[in-house]
Parts: C-alpha cells; structure tokens; sequence
C-alpha cells in the first residue's frame, strides 16, 4: 500500500501558522507521505472569502514552499459552482486509487459540525479523518448520528490509517495555536502588527498587494 496523504482544506484567507503548525504535527504523528493544502473555491459553509481565488493560492504557495511534505492542489479553485469536500475526495480518488490511504485533517470545532457538510457520512468511504486539538481536550458534545460515527470508527492507534484507504477517526493532540484568519484580517485592516500569526513571505504578500484593507460586507 502506498503511503497515506494528508488533506487539508480551507480558504486560507490567509493561511497563518496554525494552518502549518496543524498539518506538520498530524503529518509527523501520523507518519503521512505528503500534505496536499486544497483552498476552497465557493466555500458552502461560511462567507465567500475576501481575496480572489489567485491570491490565496499565492499564500499558501508562499507559505509552504520549502517544506517537502507540503504540496498545493488549486483543484477547488479552478471549480464552477460550490466545493464540497465530498466531491475533492472522489476526484483524488479517481486519481490515486482504491486503495491509497487519504486522511481528512480538521480542527475539533470542524469536526462538531461534521454533520452539516453534503453527503458527510459517505465521506467515510473515501477518507480518514484526522481531529487536531488542544493536548489534553475532550471534543465536546457531539450531535448524536456523529457520535455514533465517532464511537464506531475512532481509534486510539495513530497508525491505523495506514491499515485501510479510509474510515478511520483519529484525534492528534497538537501545538495549541490560537490564530484565526478572522483575526489576521482585523488586525490588517486597523494597521496593526500581525508578525509572528503569518509566515513572512506571506505577510510580505499581504502588503504588497495591500489585502483585507477594506472590511468584506458580504
């Protein structure tokens, strides 16, 4: 079996440390080949993000360069219409086959609104998941068909996702970083630092093409 992928999402508007910090522990932790960052197009859970598609692919390719695990996939942004995570996952699979592991990173507060994504219970089939949080945090209450999913299908084995292609639960305590991309662009729109939330080619980036200036009321 070839060696199991990361996925990691979002709309990186922009992408901050916490982004990175994520995605390199739960890589070391699970032994992950590779970690694809797939920023979202017409995301169908939060507002339509403040930078153009091409600038947020710029960030994420700023941000990441350098780190060999780390590998961009633009696929969601080049999509008409809204991007599921479901149809992301079947696209990878067609590519990479049945039985490649691809494992589905997410924050605790993602993972407790799992239940709400399009078609989130046969995303099982295509992929593990992976919950990133705070070292010694529960998840919270759950609704109850999650729970039962959760219960199910969780293991306390880091190593299980590369025992099958995918329907895995795996929780990875990491780094906790409190940095949010809401955050990043308030602080950008009122002129004030936000050294050490980005990586500096990003923030660099950030300057010069003088984003997250005006307040998107969309």
């Amino acid at each position: 079996m070839q060696g199991a992928i990361g996925i990691l999402g979002g709309t990186f508007d922009p992408i901050h440390l916490g982004h990175l910090r994520l995605a390199q522990e739960v890589a070391e932790t699970l032994a992950l080949t590779e970690v694809r960052f797939i920023p979202g197009g017409t995301p169908p859970h939060r507002a339509t993000p403040q930078s153009p598609a091409a600038d947020r692919v710029a960030m994420v390719t700023l941000a990441i360069a350098g780190n060999p695990l780390f590998v961009l996939d633009d696929r969601e942004t080049r999509r008409v219409g809204k991007s599921y995570t479901f149809d992301t996952l079947s696209a990878l699979r067609a590519e990479l086959g049945v039985t490649r592991p691809l494992v589905l990173m997410m924050g605790a507060d993602a993972f407790l609104g799992f239940e709400s994504w399009h078609r989130w219970q046969d995303i099982f089939a295509l992929a593990h998941i992976a919950v990133a949080h705070r070292p010694g945090s529960a998840l919270g209450e759950m609704p109850a068909a999650l729970a039962r999913e959760f219960t199910q299908r969780r293991s306390s084995d880091a190593q299980a996702v590369h025992g099958a292609a995918a329907g895995v639960i795996v929780e990875v305590p990491i780094t906790a970083l409190d940095i949010s991309a809401t955050q990043v662009r308030e602080l950008v729109r009122e002129r004030r630092s936000v050294r050490y939330l980005l990586a500096p080619e990003v923030l660099a980036y950030i300057k010069d093409n003088h984003l997250f200036l005006q307040e998107n009321k969309s």
